[in-house]
């Protein structure tokens, strides 16, 4: 019986790791550029080969809001909780990263264009935000918590 747990353990090991870590869904922690510093964790789905994400948790100083409303929004994301919001959307794969998306800036309320690709072995993504053309933007780092 001992045996049996023990080939069993081994073999989730494997698979753990060769998990699919060629494919963006997931559970991401973005890291902001600027500060360095984590600020939410937002899981990443693929419908049919266009991804989206949507935030799960923020990181907020203990004097912050903890659950703050999207009031810099326009449309139908004006003071909508950001905990729960789509911020990225319609990404496709082209070649080794997916792109033709948009992505939301929930402090600022601005929407911008988006690429992003894996980096790392998929342990990482580099996610750009642009207007325009990709030299015009920021890239932020997420690293992969699933």
């Amino acid at each position: 019986m001992k045996f049996l747990a023990l080939i069993a353990v081994a073999a989730l090991s494997i698979a753990l790791a060769f998990a699919d870590n060629t494919s963006p869904a997931g559970l991401w922690k973005n890291i902001d550029d600027e500060t360095g510093k984590p600020k939410a964790l937002i899981r990443i789905s693929d419908n049919n080969g266009v991804l989206s994400g949507q935030i799960e948790k923020l990181f907020r100083e203990p004097n912050e809001e903890q659950n703050p409303k999207c009031d810099k929004c326009d449309g139908a994301r004006k003071d909508q909780p950001i905990l729960g919001m789509t911020i990225l959307s319609n990404l496709k794969k082209d070649g080794d990263e997916y792109a033709g998306g948009e992505i939301l800036d929930p402090s600022n309320g601005k929407v911008y264009k988006s690429k992003l690709h894996l980096t790392d072995g998929g342990k990482k993504l580099s996610v750009r935000g642009y207007i325009g053309v990709p030299m015009l933007g920021r890239t932020q780092t997420w690293v992969r918590q699933e």
